[in-house]
């Protein structure tokens, strides 16, 4: 029976990547995201379905996870990975506070949002896979990115709470780390300013999204089953811990 997944930010990036890889693997893949637009020819490709809604609506999101559970009778994979980066190059004292509580709200409440709603049906089921898509930021704190680092550290630390609070339910939670990984808009950056990155990755070079996206694969996937409340490394070397 193929699984049913969830992908959040799924129009673009990360999340398109992940959608493509679990659909080709079998699942019928939910897509969410703000970008109506962009999901309609995504959903077309990959045999899914989209769902438009934003996540710093807990009741909107409740309703989009119910219209999901009522169309496909379950929830097997919940991958939240919409996010923004917010206002970079800033230090804290001249950092807008509206800009800290919007990546939060995007970051932070919109993946305990759709976590939320999700686990009722999981519990039901006594099954699941969650997985928030961190950020190598969030281990190690980029300067002048305090919104970002904060948030992906609070979306680490809300992993590692769920995982133990539902391990003995069939439901693992986990995050993922990445640094940086090479997308159309890194793609789009000075040589010199990827080299600085790069410089501090043992491997000297951005990850992929091929490797994001196998990567995620097994962690949502039944094979995956010893491991919750943990932060995968997607660092090339970077931030092992």
């Amino acid at each position: 029976m193929p699984s049913i997944a969830i992908i959040t930010g799924s129009a673009s990036g990360i999340g398109l990547a992940i959608a493509r890889r679990l659909a080709r693997d079998g699942a019928t893949v939910a897509l969410l995201d703000l970008n109506t637009e962009a999901l309609q020819p995504i959903a077309a490709e990959l045999g899914g379905h989209a769902y438009s809604v934003d996540l710093t609506d807990y009741q909107a999101v409740e309703v989009v996870i119910a219209r999901v559970v009522a169309q496909f009778g379950r929830v097997d994979v919940l991958v939240n990975s919409a996010g923004i980066t917010g206002l970079t190059q800033t230090p804290t004292h001249l950092m807008p506070l509206d800009n800290v509580r919007q990546v939060f709200e995007i970051n932070f409440w919109g993946a305990l949002h759709t976590t939320r709603a999700v686990l009722p049906t999981m519990l039901q089921q006594n099954y699941g896979r969650i997985l928030h898509i961190a950020s190598i930021a969030g281990k190690e704190g980029n300067p002048g990115m305090l919104g970002y680092s904060a948030s992906k550290a609070a979306v680490i630390g809300m992993a590692k709470a769920q995982g133990k609070e539902y391990a003995n339910t069939g439901i693992t939670v986990n995050a993922l780390a990445p640094a940086v990984i090479m997308t159309p808009l890194v793609e789009a950056l000075p040589e010199a300013q990827v080299t600085y990155m790069t410089d501090r990755i043992p491997m000297h070079r951005c990850g992929t999204l091929d490797e994001v996206a196998n990567t995620v694969a097994f962690i949502v996937s039944p094979e995956n089953s010893f491991t919750t409340g943990f932060c995968y490394d997607l660092s090339g070397g970077r931030a092992t811990y």
